[in-house]
């Protein structure tokens, strides 16, 4: 089973996350999914084999969908049309990676709630408010709002990002770009929600990350994966409980249930919670694209 926890490219390293490694590479940026998977703030020491591979397969689904709404950073995810020079990392990047234009990101998560639920639940509970909105009375975990509600944080280089109301966001972005992060935001997770039901998936919330190519606002990093969503079967959805989940939420309740105290090194992963969690990531890439996850080896290259 082949998994890529670390790229080690010789080239200019760009940035490093929890997730994703970028490289520099002429004027443009490689951007690298591993199967590394961060909880809690901690980068795991267990990876989830192919995981890398579902991100950057669904991400790029989602980039050409949204193509006639808004433009993205993406120039290529496949590896054949690369540049030569990159031809030798073949084994490393196949499927697994982007070559991406270089935006001017915003300092931004622009994070759209469409079903109340995780710290948007915990909040409400406490006094009817998620992200200092004010919301009705008597909802219960796991309900659609009537409309969905945008409620952005700080990108925060490492920890938590910081929830922040509307007004904050202008006053770092502007009044103009922050109304239009906010029209484009919704409007995306609309028409996301739209096909996604009929594929099964109730996409519950979100976040999304722009910036600027020259004057053109773009999305950039990531759009509507496990890893960046909230996904549950329309099959088993019934508000006023948690609901099962297409995402890394099932590893987050397995970390929770070993009394992890979340302030050391988290605990090592048992096999059949690696195998779960690959196969949520499966399933979510099966569903949203609509055909079969088949990636035998490296050998073979069969992605279809």
């Amino acid at each position: 089973m082949d998994v890529v926890t670390e790229t080690n490219l010789p080239l200019k390293i760009f940035k490093k996350g929890k997730v994703r490694d970028l490289y520099e590479f002429n004027k443009f940026l490689l951007l690298i999914a591993t199967d590394r998977i961060s909880a809690f703030d901690y980068v795991l020491k267990d990876p989830i084999p192919y995981k890398g591979i579902c991100l950057t397969q669904i991400s790029k689904f989602w980039f050409q969908y949204f193509s006639g709404i808004v433009s993205n950073q993406l120039i290529s995810a496949d590896v054949s049309s690369f540049p030569s020079e990159l031809h030798d990392f073949k084994d490393i990047l196949y499927a697994r990676s982007m070559l991406v234009k270089k935006a001017d990101v915003f300092p931004i998560e622009c994070i759209v709630r469409g079903y109340i639920s995780g710290s948007a639940w915990e909040s409400y509970k406490k006094n009817g408010t998620v992200c200092g909105l004010k919301l009705p009375s008597g909802l219960r975990e796991a309900d659609e709002f009537e409309e969905p509600l945008f409620t952005p944080s700080t990108k925060a280089s490492s920890g938590h990002d910081v929830n922040i109301s509307f007004d904050q966001m202008k006053n770092i972005v502007g009044n103009k770009v922050a109304e239009n992060l906010r029209k484009l935001s919704i409007k995306i997770y609309k028409k996301a929600t739209e096909y996604a039901m009929k594929r099964g998936i109730i996409i519950a919330d979100t976040k999304f990350e722009f910036g600027k190519i020259g004057d053109e606002i773009v999305l950039v990093d990531e759009a509507l994966t496990p890893d960046s969503s909230r996904f549950w079967p329309v099959e088993s959805y019934s508000p006023g409980r948690s609901q099962p989940s297409f995402d890394k939420q099932y590893l987050r309740d397995y970390l929770i249930s070993t009394k992890w105290d979340k302030n050391s090194p988290p605990p090592r992963l048992p096999i059949d919670v690696i195998a779960e969690t690959q196969r949520k990531y499966i399933d979510a890439y099966e569903k949203i694209i609509g055909r079969k996850f088949i990636f035998n080896s490296l050998e073979e290259k069969t992605l279809k």
